[in-house]
């Protein structure tokens, strides 16, 4: 029997970068490993920072080595800091954006795709409109669901129409920041007035913790608010709350499934990028140390998100548990959550007795459930 062909897109034009490149390092070992290696052959496709399309040696070369491609500095058209760089990938390179698309005259092989691409123009919905319009399947949600586990502000209110509890929050837009002298400080004002101290800014579009800050006076609000608004357009302002802050895994399409449910500690003030992806800077308690009802509350709760955003294949959805008052307020949901050795959503299916390996055999199946007719 013929193996499938599954083209694994990686890096990709975000902060996140580094981060998928490592995902997908994972995701192409469980592929090669025991019956997967029998069933699946593994195509990378590599989204270089520029937005450069790259397949063949580059590709697997930069998945084999984890290092971002660097194009040569002097001319970034010219040749590629790479010795396994081959002509053909080379030409490719050298293409407008205009002129990408020919590569996937070389990708019509693959079967599905594995989009693990993290943050804007890969999680959000484009790749997924990308590959919708080529009429291919390929693994986690379409673009409504990316679209909205991205945007926090929509996110927010699909949470709220669902009738799920949480925390207070402002919207707020670059424009309003960005303002005359007039505006700015009664925008301030009416975030102080209706949130206090402490509270995050954070881009609305952004993941992995990019571009968020903590705040705790009106010096740092004002400084934190012109940091997130050159990341992005639209803005949220979210009240602090002391909880501890735990995360429930979810795998499905129509009739998903939610894991155990895992709870993250750290020493930093606030779950950054640095914490999140640095061994040893957060501990995960898998499963969460919990009383059951709680536990079964939470996992309802998360496959409530799932389907509020019309989420498909994956997701991780994360909490806040306020343990003085037993309440429980959902904070997000990660449509394309990371898959590197210290991300929380494959340690929660392995806790769920799904290991690896089946884990992304699950995943490819559920990409091919989706699109069938």
């Amino acid at each position: 029997m013929a193996k499938m062909r599954v083209g694994l897109l990686f890096g990709g034009c975000s902060g996140e970068h580094e981060v998928s490149i490592r995902s997908a390092q994972a995701i192409a070992k469980a592929l090669s490993t025991g019956a997967n290696a029998d069933k699946y052959e593994v195509l990378p496709v590599h989204i270089s920072k520029e937005g450069h399309w790259l397949m063949g040696e580059v590709a697997q070369q930069v998945l084999a080595s984890g290092t971002p491609l660097q194009l040569a500095t002097s001319d970034p058209a010219a040749s590629l800091h790479s010795p396994a760089s081959a002509a053909a990938t080379l030409e490719a390179a050298q293409q407008s954006p205009l002129n990408r698309l020919p590569i996937l005259k070389q990708a019509a092989a693959i079967d599905i795709w594995f989009p693990i691409l993290h943050g804007p123009n890969g999680e959000d919905g484009t790749i997924q409109g990308l590959l919708q319009l080529m009429q291919v399947p390929f693994v986690g949600s379409g673009v409504l669901g990316s679209a909205m586990g991205m945007d926090k502000l929509a996110m927010k209110m699909a949470f709220a129409q669902a009738g799920l509890p949480q925390v207070k929050y402002v919207a707020v837009t670059r424009a309003e920041v960005w303002s005359n002298p007039c505006v700015f400080p009664k925008l301030c004002d009416r975030i102080e007035a209706e949130l206090g101290y402490p509270c995050f800014v954070k881009p609305a579009n952004l993941g992995s913790s990019v571009g968020i800050s903590k705040v705790r006076s009106r010096d740092e609000l004002e400084k934190a608010l012109d940091s997130a608004a050159s990341y992005d357009r639209r803005l949220i302002v979210e009240a602090g709350v002391t909880a501890r802050e735990v995360e429930c895994a979810v795998l499905g399409n129509d009739q998903a499934k939610a894991s155990v449910v895992g709870e993250i500690s750290f020493h930093s003030d606030f779950y950054d990028y640095e914490t999140k992806y640095s061994a040893g800077q957060a501990e995960l308690t898998i499963p969460a140390d919990l009383p059951e009802q709680l536990t079964r509350q939470i996992q309802a709760m998360a496959l409530q998100a799932f389907q509020a955003v019309d989420a498909a294949g994956i997701s991780r959805v994360d909490f806040f548990y306020l343990e003085q008052t037993g309440e429980i307020l959902i904070n997000e949901i990660n449509t394309m959550p990371g898959f590197t050795a210290t991300s929380m959503y494959p340690m929660l299916w392995q806790a769920s007795g799904v290991d690896f390996p089946e884990l992304v055999d699950r995943l490819v199946q559920l990409g091919l459930e989706r699109t069938a007719p």
